[in-house]
């Protein structure tokens, strides 16, 4: 059975499957993820909505690690720094974000985000945990972790793959 096959039928993949239907699945599971995702914001009420995919991550890093450079943030998210700036500019529009001069570079910019941003990200958070609490009500708490542990190594190790220092 191909990976098309599992995901139409909604079987769980077995355990002895071989590498090549893992990677298959893997590869239909992530693409589902990013499409339910999507799905899930675009139908859901506020505060689902309340930001874009691009706001939501850039609050999200900024709410971690503090105020950052806009090159730091770019290179944090694998994006073009032009990307950043365009959509920090429309962050800053919206009053999300506060920019600085960059007190170690006179050529660039820090952006942190405002108490404004911090509560829509707040928000946007805990709408996603209560939708995923009711998504995963019938796991155990031990597979709720080790859906989490996986998550957190795949897009770890998903993210120095791109920035070529491999995985791991």
């Amino acid at each position: 059975m191909d990976s098309q096959q599992t995901f139409r039928k909604g079987h769980l993949p077995l355990p002895g499957m071989d590498d090549e239907s893992a990677l298959g699945s893997i590869e239909t599971q992530v693409a589902m993820l990013i499409r339910l995702g999507e799905a899930t914001r675009r139908s859901s009420p506020r505060p689902h909505r309340a930001l874009d995919r691009a706001a939501y991550v850039i609050l999200r890093l900024l709410q971690e690690s503090g105020p950052q450079n806009i090159s730091a943030v770019a290179h944090r998210l694998n994006l073009d720094g032009s990307t950043v700036t365009r959509q920090v500019s429309a962050m800053f529009r919206d009053g999300l974000v506060e920019r600085h001069a960059d007190p170690d570079d006179g050529r660039g910019t820090v952006i942190e985000a405002t108490a404004d941003g911090l509560s829509q990200v707040d928000a946007v958070s805990a709408a996603r945990r209560e939708l995923y609490d009711v998504v995963l009500k019938d796991w155990a708490p031990q597979e709720r972790r080790d859906l989490a542990s996986a998550l957190e190594r795949f897009t770890r190790d998903m993210d120095s793959y791109i920035k070529g220092r491999g995985p791991g």
